[in-house]
């Protein structure tokens, strides 16, 4: 061997490279399965080891034998969450052991209410879509802005396209999610939107019971006998 630790490979007949520079150093693996780490994370499926390694240039055995590591890794520590291989892929997933708590957390979100403001937008949205967000405001009377932030944080409601008009403002609709959580299949299937306007002889009731009647003084100044005003003249 030479003195950089080459190996003579009797079947090829060469010296093969060193062996510390096959592999990465310690601090580069370590660095490459944070790398790993982060790419699961924000992956909403499960990523390929073949995509690992072309995004971190290094060979899938080695992708694939990292993460084997860094899931054993986990589970030695009792993590509450473990990386797991699934669909062709990695992944991360909680520690079933701890199914039940995540049960709550989720049965407790669904069960979380929208509020009045919600609910009153997201029925604009449901029958006028797609409809702007100036357009929303202008039928509610206030700003939406920040109930339109929450129904699309929810999966309600979602940007379907651009206004034509001056500004191309953003036209928003609901998703299939909202389909689903109505339990109905496509939005044809919606109550009439004239099954939750009153008659006309229902609003002239309303009309009436809202009606103000003006409070008139009917007090008159008439002249006394004497030719001095009523409101004028003193206690006899």
């Amino acid at each position: 061997m030479s003195e950089h630790n080459e190996q003579h490979d009797p079947q090829t007949g060469f010296n093969n490279p060193p062996v510390d520079l096959l592999a990465p150093v310690e601090e580069q693996i370590a660095e490459l399965k944070r790398a790993i780490e982060s790419i699961i994370l924000v992956a909403h499926d499960p990523v390929a080891p073949e995509l690992l390694a072309q995004l971190l240039e290094q060979p899938t055995t080695l992708i694939e034998q990292w993460c084997e590591e860094l899931g054993a890794s986990y589970a030695e520590r009792s993590h509450g969450f473990e990386l797991v291989r699934v669909a062709g892929g990695f992944r991360y997933q909680t520690a079933p052991d701890l199914m039940p708590y995540v049960e709550r957390f989720l049965l407790h979100d669904q069960r979380a209410r929208l509020s009045g403001a919600a609910l009153e937008t997201l029925a604009i949205v449901a029958y006028k879509q797609p409809i702007s967000r100036a357009q929303v405001g202008a039928i509610r009377g206030v700003d939406p802005d920040g109930v339109l932030r929450t129904l699309a944080a929810r999966g309600y409601i979602d940007e379907v396209g651009r206004d034509e008009g001056p500004g191309q403002a953003i036209l928003f609709g609901t998703t299939p999610m909202f389909l689903e959580k109505l339990g109905v299949y496509s939005l044809d299937d919606l109550p009439a939107i004239a099954e939750f306007i009153p008659s006309a002889d229902v609003v002239e009731v309303l009309e009436h019971g809202l009606r103000v009647t003006p409070h008139m003084d009917v007090t008159t100044n008439a002249p006394t006998a004497d030719g001095h005003d009523d409101a004028a003249a003193g206690p006899s």
